[in-house]
This record gives C-alpha cells, structure tokens and sequence, in this order.
C-alpha cells in the first residue's frame, strides 16, 4: 500500500496536545500542509475515488456526477462506450482525458483472449497503458474467473501494460496477481451492480495487509457508508459506477460518495477506539457529588 500520509504523522500532532485542549486549526492547518495523495503505477493521484462511465442517462449526466464526486480517474468500458465514432456523442467531448486519467476496461469480457485484445485495441486508440482488467465467469454473478484474469494479467504485463486487476476477494489469489506485477489488486466487495456493501471485511483486511501495492473496492458499493467502511479498513480507495448512477439523484450521491471516502480515510488515519465487550463510561468516576 502506497500513500503520503500515515497515521504516525498523525499521532505525535495529537500527543503533543495529551492532557491538554486540543488546538483544532493547528491540526486542521498541519492536516492540510501533508499530502494524502497515493500513486497506482507511476502515476500520483490525490483523489481516492474511481468512479465509471457506464448507466448514466446520458454523457450531460455523466460529466456533472463525475464532477461531483472529485474523482481523478474515471473507468471507460472500452467495448460499451463511444470513444472512437466522431459521428456520435463521444465520451471526451464531455469529460477532457487532459483533465482526467481515462482507465480503460474489459466489462463484459469472458475469456483472457478478449481481454487482451480489447486492452489492445483501447491502447492503439488512445495510448492508454494504464488499464483495468476484468474476465468474467457468467453473466449472472458477474464474478471474476481467476484462471483466465491470471493469464490474461501475465500477458498484458510482458506487453508492457500496466495493470489494476479486478479480482474475489481471495487473498492467495491477490497474492499470486501482485507477485505477477500487477500495479493494483481490485477485490470485489460484492457482486458487481447488487449495491450489498463489503460482505468479507475479514478477507478484504487480509489483502490489505498483505498487499505492498494498492489495494481498491471494486464493486459491491450501494451507498456512501459502504465507501466510507471500505476506507476505514485501510483501502487506498474505491472504485464505483452503478451506486452513483443508478441513484435517484446521482449528482448527490456522487458528492455523498466524495464525502465519504475523505470521512473514511480520515478515519483510518486516526484510528478508531479498541472494541471491547463491557460498557465503560465516558465520564470518570473520581470526584462525583
């Protein structure tokens, strides 16, 4: 996991006001002096928000959410998304790749073949190498199938690509991507579209922790708590499309989404209070009347 911004240049800040009024602008004003950016590849972002071009009822839509939410990278479904045919309404009309890192991806591809093929073809078009890359096992869950990303992963990094895999949230396989040289491991939090939330924190935490590139949320998020959980485990970001666009107000929930994963990132970097099995009372005991 890559970042500028730890918890132990949070810390000695708080220590230093221990037992004492905390100064809140001297930390705000400290806050802002770090930067939180993280880089995938060699390339350095500071918003930790991806967000997808797809389901939007139109590119107009699609340009204010993306706005919205402050997100740096946006993902392009390379065989869904008009970015070739100047006849037709084109996706950099509306969102400028001069302002944006376009990420092209392999939505609806079956077999590594398709995949490499398709990222060929997007990096002929456009001169993309950074890419995400998704082989899917069937339609209905939308899962991602491990043997063929894994071939398909290893043939797009021998050319030259660089690669964010969209992969289950199994941490030997997310292992076995990154040692192959993928840039960033995207486990899914659930089925892509069912908008459920992270439905295995336990084996998310094991990738991060495991994890020496950048680990994203990749599918699954429903709505802004989901985002903000996904950051408080550690994640270096998140990654979202049909949450947003398939909410009744995509422009608000795109900001709702910007908001939460700065509350859950922020909350990671403070680190939450330890659990514990018995209450404990917020006022002390010593002095009471």
């Amino acid at each position: 996991m890559d970042s500028c911004l730890h918890r132990d240049e949070v810390l000695p800040l708080l220590a230093e006001h221990a037992g004492a009024e905390v100064n809140q602008e001297k930390i705000l004003s400290h806050s802002k002096h770090m930067t939180d950016s993280f880089k995938i590849a060699n390339l350095t972002f500071n918003s930790r928000l991806l967000v997808g071009t797809g389901k939007y009822k139109d590119f107009q839509e699609t340009k204010d959410a993306i706005n919205a939410s402050g997100a740096e990278i946006v993902t392009v479904a390379v065989r869904r998304v008009n970015i070739e045919k100047k006849g037709e309404p084109m996706l950099q009309d509306f969102l400028d790749p001069k302002k944006y890192t376009y990420l092209p991806n392999t939505a609806g591809c079956f077999t590594a073949d398709d995949a490499v093929r398709t990222l060929r073809l997007a990096r002929a078009a456009g001169g993309w190498n950074l890419v995400k890359l998704e082989v899917l096992a069937d339609e209905k869950t939308l899962y991602p199938k491990v043997i063929e990303t894994i071939k398909a992963a290893e043939l797009l990094i021998k050319d030259g690509f660089d690669v964010m895999v969209y992969t289950s949230d199994d941490p030997i396989v997310a292992r076995e991507l990154e040692e192959i040289g993928c840039c960033a491991i995207m486990p899914l939090a659930a089925p892509i579209g069912s908008g459920l939330g992270i439905q295995n924190r336990l084996n998310i935490e094991f990738i991060i922790e495991q994890s020496k590139v950048p680990v994203l949320v990749d599918a699954g998020v429903g709505t802004a708590s989901d985002a903000a959980i996904a950051m408080e485990l550690g994640c270096d970001g998140v990654l979202m499309n049909t949450a947003i666009a398939k909410a009744r107000n995509p422009i608000l929930m795109a900001h709702a989404m910007k908001l939460a994963i700065e509350a859950g990132r922020a909350a990671y970097l403070a680190g939450r209070m330890e659990r514990k099995k018995f209450a404990s009372a917020s006022s002390p005991s010593e002095g009471k009347i």
